[in-house]
């Protein structure tokens, strides 16, 4: 069972100012002291107060650019005094860590493939004990929301209070559009575990392309995420990492101006409570209604399974499954439902009934008579 997470609301931390969203920016990698001035500068410019970039870089491949190191800090020590605004860097050890704050970093975040490792993490919270620093933490690369959970809850116990996650999807295994896979549902799941966590999207990793940056901030806002950290640089194209996802400083004014729709997060209007209550009723009755078919089809799963155990049939028909799968789908999509949706359902469904089949299969009371 997940611990409870002792939380100070970001509100608190001094770092975010209404209008909504929270928004962290800055580019990929710091680059230069030229580059990391003018970029800065350039948000600072219409009002964003905290200031991302990295100095250490995880690459999958070795001679890639890996990050400047050390001596950057220094740089993001020049935005705090020059531009007045607030920094933060990626940390993935303790030795990040202790020059962060001997630096003055304001904010750290721990990245996707640290959180995928609790030795790491652990170290981090360690290190991190008796100081009151906020730290964000990244999605793992794999869709495991215990894993994620378990990094909170270690620098939970590390004392850490300022605390939030930034959701930047998973490792895609097949062909999408993005570069990874949003996986809204587990972000989904993670923020009714923990409402209270200050929960950023990153849709700069998630689309891995400027031009998706747009649409996937969108959906973080109609999901009534916080904030969004975005990847933002003065010159993309000349970016020594993942130039296609950032965008110039005058790129995201406009996207934060102009084309952003931030979602109120409940209303007090009486025509909007009380239409809304209707239909939330009316998913309730549904709902009672789906767990009612779904108690039936497996009691029917079961009594297949019991005549195929009779009869010395294996459980997997997969023939049958394809085929019904497949014309399942192929009517939800006539109805106007998403394949990857159906897929996902009926699935899940199939998973199910195959293991109470399987339980029929080997009855424990059988085995022991």
């Amino acid at each position: 069972m997940a611990e409870k997470l002792d939380l100070i609301p970001a509100s608190e931390w001094g770092f975010f100012t209404p209008p909504e969203p929270m928004v962290i920016a800055g580019p990929c990698s710091a680059e230069s002291e030229e580059q990391v001035l003018e970029t800065a500068r350039g948000l600072a410019s219409f009002g964003i107060h905290m200031f991302r970039a990295g100095i250490w870089k995880p690459r999958t491949h070795p001679g890639c650019f890996e990050g400047v190191g050390k001596r950057g800090l220094k740089w993001l020590q020049k935005v705090q005094q020059e531009c007045g605004m607030f920094v933060c860097t990626e940390v993935a050890g303790k030795d990040h860590v202790e020059a962060c704050l001997q630096h003055g970093i304001d904010m750290l975040w721990i990245g996707a493939r640290t959180t995928a490792n609790p030795f790491l993490v652990q170290e981090i919270a360690d290190a991190l004990q008796g100081t009151d620093i906020p730290v964000l933490v990244k999605n793992p690369i794999n869709p495991d929301l215990d894993l994620w959970i378990g990094a909170l809850e270690r620098l939970s116990r590390a004392g850490i209070r300022k605390m939030g996650v930034v959701h930047r999807g998973f490792s895609a295994m097949r062909s999408i559009p993005y570069r990874n896979n949003p996986g809204w549902r587990i972000a989904i799941e993670l923020r009714s575990r923990y409402p209270e966590l200050p929960f950023f999207a990153d849709p700069s990793h998630m689309g891995g392309d400027r031009r998706y940056i747009l649409e996937l901030s969108q959906r973080a806002m109609d999901l009534g995420l916080d904030g969004l950290m975005i990847e933002t640089h003065c010159h993309p194209e000349c970016a020594l990492s993942d130039a296609r996802q950032q965008l110039t400083p005058e790129e995201l004014r406009v996207m934060l101006g102009d084309r952003i729709v931030v979602r109120e997060a409940d209303s007090q209007e009486a025509d909007y409570r009380k239409n809304i209550g209707q239909l939330r009723a009316r998913i309730d009755v549904i709902d009672e209604n789906l767990i009612a078919l779904l108690k039936a089809r497996m009691e029917i799963s079961r009594m297949i399974g019991q005549y195929k155990k009779e009869h010395n049939i294996a459980i997997l028909q997969l023939t049958r499954w394809d085929e019904l799968i497949e014309d399942m789908i192929r009517k939800g999509c006539n109805e106007g439902m998403e394949e990857r949706f159906l897929r996902a359902v009926f699935n899940d469904i199939h998973e199910e009934s195959v293991r109470v089949q399987n339980e029929v299969l080997w009855d424990k009371s059988e085995l022991t008579e």
